[in-house]
């Protein structure tokens, strides 16, 4: 029966529906999406170690977005991505698609995507050669998966907005990340130095995010470590330590916001029904054999239920030249400290390593290092106070670094002088690697002549001309990337500078590693100049973040006197010694646009290189089983009635196909399931930091293959019976892609 209300009664609706925009400084929305990409034959970005592929999962990698506008206005979405870095062709076919649902809605201007370092996820997504090299060029599913989970979060963000507001906090996070090229920084100024207390940043900035109705439904933060917890010679995909602290950070905050000495898991609200009389626990489960295989109708999608809303993330920043291997750089062969100007050991970079606070160990460095920003991040979240109040706006430009002038003080002193960044080129230093991996053969970090065979090889692919040589000293060349154009660009040449203002909090997306003195520089020199031009809109509660590798990516950015000293980062400065001034020039441009409200010409357009890619990854040919076994069936079970404690390990192996057939995309190829009501139910799932998937082939090419469910049982795990299920999809000799599942016996958790 329809019941009419009256129109008084609407009139109130109405007037209340109002006061909640008005009480409210913005529209606030925030969305999360699968990107974990190919598990298997990929390699990995981060390392360029052609040797490192992915074969399974430490747990799943997300897409993360926030949108903040004004009810009538302006807004902005920054998406943080658990990717190595942004990448320019995945910024622009985004845009494509954003363009094509929401019209000018979303545009390069207003949408930053930003990636968190992790060296531990699928490569092959970005378009210049330099950076697919050891991928073995571009690799399709690493590029589609970011595409659509970019997009899907940004939808879920899009229609998720509404009344909220915004708070602000800051605080000094102490023990999380070291310099790993102190050598470098000490050549700054030393009167610039005595005005910080460390040798990297140590604070974290945090946003928190509050409906108006339903409370907090998001925080991001912005602090700056490497995503080099986990080694060069992993191959389980991880969002290593700031992926990690996200996950923490979402479990706290779904189960109750509660911080313990024991980090949150993804923990069942399911409780056992079942007799806890452990002798009768065991008759059941000893009732639960290991299951054949089995086939599905269709693509199954198998997650343990949650009531995850909240979206937390962990962004990077100035990360250039800080480690998360906080216990310092020692010799594998020695056990001694390394070189201290060139991280080296007895002249060899290969043996030069840095260590976590876990180790050996990198899975618990990666646990204790984001455990470390997740805790500091609830502290800033639970005593944010301070709101974000005024305008939302943006400013964006496109700009050619490869030959840009730029004015700079005259050697010393007198008036200024007008210099020019350079194409992009890489040193010898670069290719010696950092103490988080090390590179190869005979090269050293802080090489600033080269060697003559090294040179030869060079000249193979590319002789840098006189010109360039002059531009990029005191950088010996040893790729000259920029100029190299077979078969299509090396390096980028056309950059996006971007500034996102929401009230009084200032984002600066910068397309690269700013070391900590070059992001300080950036920082206060835009933060300076925004205050000259406007103190009043400004004054002196203004917060600038840098949010790097946004938008594109172009290696690293040190300050001029970094990269007189040439170690790996200053090796990296792609476009040679004046680079970070040029960024400060152009950063100030977007400032004087964002406060006058003038419109900035973009700029050259960056090339779409994407029909110019090259793949040399064999595709899955064919997935098979040995005869009378089918894929789903365990090939090592679970010891026949078995009893596990909390803390201990528990797997079971499977005949399984190429997690390239089907990445399970906002599922789970492993999946730990509990016995409840006569029926089993997932409560663990390979997004758990508890639950590893490990792949493998016996043989290298060969088409049989394993895939092993591994489960560190945590502390908060409920009394009962499980059992570890694996989902996985084969590939016939005709292409046919079919999915599949398999169980292993049932064990007892106690």
């Amino acid at each position: 029966m329809a019941v009419s209300l009256p129109f008084h009664f609407l009139f109130f609706l109405l007037l209340l529906d109002r006061a909640v925009y008005s009480s409210s400084e913005y529209l606030i929305g925030v969305g999360s999406y699968d990107i974990t990409g190919p598990a298997a034959d990929v390699n990995m970005m981060g390392y360029a170690n052609s040797d490192q592929t992915a074969s399974g999962i430490h747990f799943r990698l997300r897409a993360r977005a926030f949108i903040v506008a004004e009810p009538q206005g302006k807004r902005v979405a920054f998406v943080n991505l658990d990717a190595c870095m942004a990448s320019q062709i995945v910024t622009i076919k985004v845009l494509e698609r954003l363009k094509a649902r929401y019209g000018d809605l979303y545009t390069e201007k207003n949408v930053a995507i930003s990636g968190i370092h992790t060296h531990a996820g699928p490569g092959g997504y970005l378009q210049y050669v330099t950076y697919i090299v050891t991928s073995l060029g571009f690799v399709r599913q690493s590029f589609d998966v970011l595409v659509d989970g970019i997009e899907q979060t940004i939808i879920q963000a899009h229609q998720s907005l509404r009344p909220g507001s915004v708070y602000v906090n800051k605080g000094d996070l102490l023990d999380a990340g070291v310099n790993r090229s102190p050598s470098s920084y000490l050549n700054n100024p030393e009167a610039e130095r005595s005005r910080y207390k460390y040798n990297v940043d140590k604070e974290m900035t945090l946003l928190k995010f509050v409906d108006t109705q339903l409370g907090p439904i998001g925080s991001f933060n912005w602090f700056a470590t490497h995503g080099t917890s986990m080694s060069r010679t992993n191959s389980l995909i991880s969002g290593d330590n700031k992926g990690a602290a996200a996950r923490f950070m979402e479990d706290w905050f779904e189960n109750g916001q509660k911080v313990s000495s024991k980090i949150p898991r993804r923990v069942s609200t399911i409780v056992s029904d079942l007799n806890t009389n452990h002798s009768r626990l065991l008759d059941i489960a000893a009732s639960y054999k290991s299951s054949k295989g089995q086939f599905l109708d269709a693509k199954v999608r198998v997650r343990k239920a949650s009531k995850r809303t909240f979206v937390s993330a962990f962004c990077q920043s100035n990360c250039g030249d800080v480690s998360p291997n906080t216990l310092g750089a020692f010799c594998i062969d020695t056990g001694l400290p390394c070189d201290f100007n060139h991280s080296t050991c007895n002249g060899k970079n290969e043996l030069c390593y840095g260590r976590g606070p876990g180790y050996p160990d990198e899975f618990e460095s990666t646990r204790i290092i984001g455990e470390k920003q997740f805790k500091m991040a609830v502290g800033l979240f639970n005593k944010a106070t301070e709101k974000l109040q005024g305008k939302v706006g943006y400013q964006h430009a496109y700009v050619d670094f490869s030959n840009l002038q730029v004015t700079v003080p005259k050697a010393g002193g007198g008036g200024s002088e007008t210099v020019k960044t350079c194409p992009a080129a890489m040193g010898f230093g670069f290719a010696a690697g950092t103490t988080d991996g090390p590179g190869a053969f005979d090269f050293k970090q802080g090489d600033d002549k080269g060697n003559a065979f090294w040179r030869l090889v060079r000249n193979v692919l590319r002789t840098p001309g006189p010109e360039q040589v002059q531009c990029q000293k005191p950088k010996p060349i040893l790729l000259d990337t920029g100029e190299m154009k077979t078969p299509y660009d090396w390096a980028p040449s056309i950059l996006p500078v971007q500034m996102l203002r929401i009230g009084q909090l200032v984002i600066l997306s910068v397309p690269g590693e700013f070391t900590t003195m070059a992001g300080r520089r950036l920082r206060d020199a835009v933060k300076s100049f925004l205050i000259s031009l406007d103190s009043k809109e400004f004054g002196n509660n203004l917060h600038v973040v840098i949010a790097g590798l946004t938008n594109t990516y172009s290696q690293y950015i040190t300050t001029f006197e970094e990269y007189e000293v040439q170690r790996y980062e200053g090796a990296s400065t792609l476009y040679g010694p004046h680079t970070l001034t040029a960024y400060i020039q152009e950063f100030k441009k977007l400032a004087t646009a964002l406060v006058s409200g003038q419109t900035l010409p973009s700029g050259p357009q960056p090339p779409d290189l994407l029909d110019k890619q090259i793949s040399l990854l064999a595709p899955v040919v064919v997935d098979s089983t040995p005869l009378g076994v089918d894929f789903g069936d365990v090939k090592a079970d679970v010891p026949p009635k078995s009893t596990f404690r909390r803390g201990q390990q528990v797997n079971a192996t499977f005949w399984s196909g190429c997690p390239r057939n089907d990445l399970m995309t906002e599922g789970s190829f492993a999946v730990v399931e509990t016995l409840r009501g006569g029926k089993w139910v997932p409560v663990y799932d390979d997004d758990d930091f508890s639950v590893k998937f490990k792949w493998s082939r016996q043989v290298k090419l060969s088409p049989e293959s394993q895939a092993t469910v591994e489960w560190r049982i945590p502390e908060s795990a409920v009394a009962g019976v499980y059992r570890l299920r694996h989902y996985g999809a084969s590939k016939s000799l005709f292409g046919a892609i079919t999915s599949f599942s398999g169980a292993s016996s049932a064990f007892v958790v106690v």
